[in-house]
């Protein structure tokens, strides 16, 4: 417990009483903290913090690194500020030393700010200076973000930039066409017309990179550490950053594979508003942030721009691409799913060039004051729609049903209604696209009129549902006439004296997780959840290996 002796020398609590000393000690919280672990990071909940002894550092993220912000020794305070201003923690705070700090919640903070001037005064001054100080931050390292300069409509730009994105480096967006960029960039003449053009923090300039040199250029892992794991998770959604996340927090070596970036299916939806306590909804994009920084901060490993060619169902091996095999004691396959094309004539040419599959955030600039088609009536169409009507001059979303009721959510349902600028067409599908460089028009067919109406717009946003891609995966690892991974009691055949764990697939110590296994409820609550039970029946599995 806090005395009021160990507070009274503490400039912070000149003004106060040793009453009021000895009141706050019995409020407040007395952590220790090792040298080396975090006390707060970045998106969690917000405290008020004293240093009692020893010293932190506080730090913010930038780029793929950290930036320190300052130190707290004895009598030093952080946190106020996002308590006061009703937000969740913006920086770091890291124990260079052994730590004794006391910690204060938001409610008895706000109860000191009420009852003492000298205090009060104090802790807004402090809040105003790192206001300030984080203003100051970032304009100090606004050039050293990340510049991807290309054509609108350039494939190869929009992947550098979704690349970027999807794996939270921070970097800004430049049209070329804009005069502006000649300005800030006078050499990029010197480069011809290859794009993207990719300017790092180093100024050094990539020239039409691949995404894997690119993410080697930003500092992304795309090699293992090590040959053998005890738990290889294959596939970055929601389900298998919930086993990494899981795996690594219990101790278990920890790989998980991506082929693209974390996120999955997923990051690629605007909102999620039933996520279980997040009472205000949150992005797919700020989900898979926050779970790859948890994972990676408990230790699991994140290759990016790798795949899996092949599993060795007997050996427990993984081949990469490259050749290059790793050894597991355990596998979590969670590939999800991927996107329905639609089967119209042309279509694949405009893939990224005004055709979407899903709707990530970071295509809201593209649709700014403009007409917006969506397919499809299920919650991610609606999410997606919300999106963009905040960006776009009209969205609309094309059904094949007569309405929405039996494929989407009541609560979106009701909000698509309040937003004077989406318009809902039943009984209507797209049968044609067209354009030159990019889509510039589609085809719309009313199936109550029997007509064919032509639209103008850039954007086609696709939710038509989605398959399983297991193809590649050995015979032994039993599959449904679609491709989805049969699991526990699901399986035909089994050949253990002991029951198939109810995640585990027809080889032994493999798991399946997520969308890509067979009769799992298509969420990202579910997913998450099946990707955590994966890692308890991985250490079961595990146990009974042992002599």
């Amino acid at each position: 417990m806090i005395s009021a002796a160990s507070l009274r020398d503490l400039a912070l609590f000149a003004s106060f009483s040793d009453d009021d000393l000895a009141e706050i000690g019995e409020k407040a919280a007395d952590l220790r903290v090792l040298a080396g672990d975090y006390l707060t990071q970045e998106g969690e909940e917000a405290y008020f913090y004293v240093v009692l002894s020893g010293l932190m550092h506080v730090t913010k993220r930038v780029g793929t690194g950290e930036v320190l912000l300052g130190t707290r020794e004895r009598g030093g305070f952080f946190g106020e500020t996002p308590v006061l201003l009703g937000a969740d923690t913006f920086a770091n705070a890291l124990a260079v030393e052994d730590c004794r700090v006391m910690r204060l919640d938001p409610f008895d903070l706000q109860g000191l700010t009420v009852q003492n001037k000298a205090f009060r005064e104090l802790i807004l001054g402090a809040m105003m200076a790192r206001i300030d100080e984080i203003g100051q931050r970032a304009t100090e390292h606004k050039a050293e973000a990340v510049a991807v300069i290309g054509h609108r409509w350039d494939r190869a730009t929009r992947e550098a930039r979704t690349l970027l994105a999807r794996n939270r480096v921070r970097h800004e967006y430049l049209i070329v066409e804009d005069p502006r960029v000649a300005q800030r960039f006078p050499t990029i003449a010197e480069h011809g017309d290859r794009y993207p053009l990719v300017r790092l923090v180093d100024l050094s300039v990539l020239v039409q990179p691949t995404t894997r040199e690119l993410a080697i250029a930003v500092g992304l892992q795309i090699e293992p550490a090590t040959d053998c794991y005890d738990v290889i998770v294959i596939g970055g959604g929601p389900a298998g950053l919930a086993s990494a996340v899981y795996g690594a927090s219990e101790g278990l070596s920890t790989l998980l594979i991506e082929r693209e970036s974390p996120g999955g299916q997923a990051s690629t939806s605007s909102r999620i508003e039933n996520y279980l306590g997040f009472p205000t909804g949150l992005s797919g994009d700020d989900l898979a942030t926050r779970a790859l920084e948890q994972a990676k901060r408990l230790g699991a490993e994140v290759l990016v721009t790798r795949f899996v060619c092949g599993i060795d169902p007997v050996a427990k091996t993984v081949e990469l691409d490259g050749g290059q095999r790793l050894q597991a004691r355990t596998l979590v396959l969670a590939t999800g799913v991927a996107w329905r094309s639609l089967a119209i004539p042309d279509i694949e040419r405009f893939a990224g060039i005004g055709v979407y599959y899903g709707a990530a955030r970071s295509e809201a600039r593209s649709t700014l004051g403009k007409d917006v088609y969506l397919i499809g009536g299920g919650n991610s169409a609606g999410q997606a729609a919300m999106f963009f009507a905040n960006y776009a001059r009209s969205v609309t979303i094309l059904i094949r049903g007569a309405s929405l009721v039996h494929s989407m959510s009541d609560y979106l349902i009701r909000q698509i209604a309040t937003k004077t600028n989406i318009t809902v067409r039943p009984g209507c599908e797209v049968s044609g696209v067209h354009g030159a460089l990019h889509l510039e028009a589609i085809d719309v067919v009313d199936r109550a009129t029997d007509t064919t109406s032509r639209h103008e717009s850039d954007a086609l946003f696709v939710f038509i549902g989605a398959d399983a891609e297991t193809g590649w995966l050995p015979p032994a690892i039993v599959r449904d006439e679609r491709g989805y991974v049969l699991t526990g009691p699901n399986l035909p055949h089994w050949t253990l004296e002991r029951d198939p764990f109810l995640l585990e697939t027809s080889v032994p110590g493999v798991f399946a997780v997520g969308d890509v296994r067979h009769a799992s409820v298509k969420r990202v609550a579910s997913a998450v959840g099946e990707g955590s039970m994966a890692i308890a029946f991985a250490h079961q599995f595990l146990a009974g290996e042992r002599p």
